[in-house]
């Protein structure tokens, strides 16, 4: 009999320890009971189910307090749905010995379940078990929708369990309505997709380099924010103005940034399953910037300051047209590097190409990556001064004027080392650092935050992009507006090298025109859904 109550009591103690309302509770019971059912309709032993559903959720809620510590957000269901070779590669790269964790685990795991099947003396019918599994999953299912979980709790780290639990019956809904990706069923027009080489620019084409400037906003925005003296030059363009880059993240997953920049779609196409987007687009979404540049002539690669694996960056980004992709450990990073050493990389890279043919070069930087309460590489700065604002600001600061120094630092070498070529060189805010809705909204509270992220208010999501030049004169055009969603950048950067369009994002022009900039929130996801249905009819994307 113990053996069969001490999984329930255990499973209560974790209850109360990690859910904490009521809502939370009852999905974590329904969510209990499924599993127990499924089990017992399984082996009839339940005993060996309590433990079997016991371990399950102990290692679900394992691995959710892990992802929280690594990227700010808990278990989902999707992360099963969409579980793959990287990401497990991802795991063991960066915890060598889980291998050996999870052997051990099996040997010390599969015994005890075996004795319990020996030993269990109860034994249960499967039609009922089964009957009460169902049962249990329709109360979930109808309540889980009647009464949807807030997004933004995702963000919270607490409710494992029941999360997932919710998350699936969403997700699972979701999938049936639409797949994972949002597409009108129809369209009335085609895309008509040109040959290989079929761009003829007018004029010289510059090497473009795109920056992936780590976490950067104008804190300004933020009222009483003390800033050093200078601060605001580095997010100014060649013609002296300041233009806004309108993100679709906040606080922490660059990866939603990283596929506007490249593939020039919207990440919140994919609804619910968004968090999981570059993963998804590997191998499905061959079109982005990198791919319209090849076809122009242009040599791509990547900078990549993390493992290639993480969130399948690598095969996301070769999808996408990127030919050589060099991550952290191609380039010899140790863990955190300040921005000069993926500017030294980028060129030492460019020094080993080939004369004569022009190069597209994504850098991703890191060092203004939180936390921002302990100081990075304080030798860096000797003469720095905070402003006077509480440390985990003053930090940010500092790694921001670190990150302006370097950038001004790269510009220079470009100048010296690659005399008369021509460089396009656009930078970006890939989201605001993840305590800019307490300096923006001091007096609002967690769940006043969380609608104000659900709802995508533009002041948690502005950040900046500007664009430089080294003997080069940007082709005027009407799409470099001062302010932009984000999967327009790749138009402003073609237009302005003078790229000539291919069909896709000439007619991705004509949205942004229409729409004065804005993307998905335009007519309510409608030019959205429109243009995603011509990319899957053209066959840019599959799969989805």
């Amino acid at each position: 009999m113990l053996a069969v109550t001490a999984p329930h009591l255990a499973a209560l103690g974790l209850m109360f320890q990690s859910e904490n309302d009521f809502s939370s509770r009852l999905c974590f019971l329904l969510s209990w009971a499924i599993l127990n059912f499924f089990w017992i309709a399984l082996l009839r032993r339940p005993a060996l189910s309590a433990a079997l559903s016991l371990t399950m959720v102990v290692v679900l809620v394992l691995l959710s307090r892990f992802k929280h510590d690594v990227a700010q957000m808990t278990v989902n269901f999707v992360d099963l749905m969409v579980i793959d070779r990287d990401t497990v590669a991802f795991l063991f790269t960066i915890f060598p010995d889980l291998r050996w964790s999870v052997m051990l685990t099996g040997v010390v795991i599969v015994p005890l379940m075996y004795a319990l099947w020996w030993l269990d003396p109860f034994r249960i019918r499967r039609l009922p078990a089964f009957a009460a599994s169902l049962s249990c999953l329709a109360a979930l299912s109808f309540y889980s929708l009647a009464y949807p979980d807030d997004p933004w709790r995702g963000y919270y780290d607490d409710g494992y369990f029941s999360k997932f639990a919710r998350s699936g019956v969403t997700a699972i809904s979701d999938f049936l309505q639409h797949g994972f990706l949002e597409a009108d069923a129809t369209a009335a027009v085609r895309l008509n997709i040109p040959l290989v080489d079929s761009c003829h620019p007018a004029g010289r084409r510059p090497h473009i380099i795109l920056i992936h400037d780590e976490s950067s906003f104008d804190i300004r925005a933020a009222g009483g924010v003390k800033v050093p003296a200078g601060y605001g030059s580095h997010f100014k363009s060649f013609d002296g103005r300041e233009r806004i880059f309108l993100a679709e993240s906040n606080g922490g997953p660059s990866w939603y940034t990283e596929y506007n920049v490249l593939a020039g779609l919207s990440s919140r196409s994919f609804g619910s399953f968004s968090y999981f987007v570059t993963r998804l687009a590997s191998g499905r979404v061959e079109r982005g910037l990198p791919l319209a540049l090849r076809r122009c002539g242009y040599e791509t690669l990547s900078l990549y300051p993390a493992f290639g694996a993480f969130m399948s960056a690598r095969a996301f980004q070769t999808t996408t047209g990127i030919e050589h992709f060099y991550d952290a450990h191609d380039l010899g990073a140790e863990e955190i590097e300040p921005d000069s050493f993926f500017y030294d990389r980028a060129v030492r890279l460019m020094s080993e190409r080939a004369p004569g043919k022009p190069l597209f070069m994504f850098v991703y930087l890191a060092a203004n990556h939180f936390p921002w309460e302990t100081t990075f590489r304080p030798e860096l700065t000797p003469n720095w001064l905070p402003p006077g604002n509480r440390a985990s600001v003053d930090e940010y600061l500092r790694r921001q004027a670190m990150s302006a120094a370097d950038y001004a630092g790269f510009v220079a070498r470009l100048k010296k080392k690659f005399a008369g070529e021509p460089f396009l060189i656009v930078r970006y805010g890939d989201h605001q650092p993840e305590f800019s809705p307490q300096l923006l909204d001091p007096d609002l509270g967690e769940a006043g935050i969380g609608k104000k992220l659900e709802s995508y208010d533009p002041s948690y999501f502005s950040t900046y992009y500007a664009i430089d030049t080294v003997n080069f004169a940007p082709v005027k055009s009407p799409v470099m507006m001062d302010r932009i969603d984000a999967p327009y950048l790749p138009l402003v950067i073609q237009e302005a090298a003078g790229i000539p369009l291919d069909p896709s994002f000439a007619e991705q022009k004509e949205i942004m025109l229409r729409c004065n900039g804005l993307f998905y929130a335009c007519k309510g996801g409608a030019e959205a859904r429109r243009f995603n249905r011509l990319l899957l009819d053209a066959g840019l994307i599959h799969g989805l």
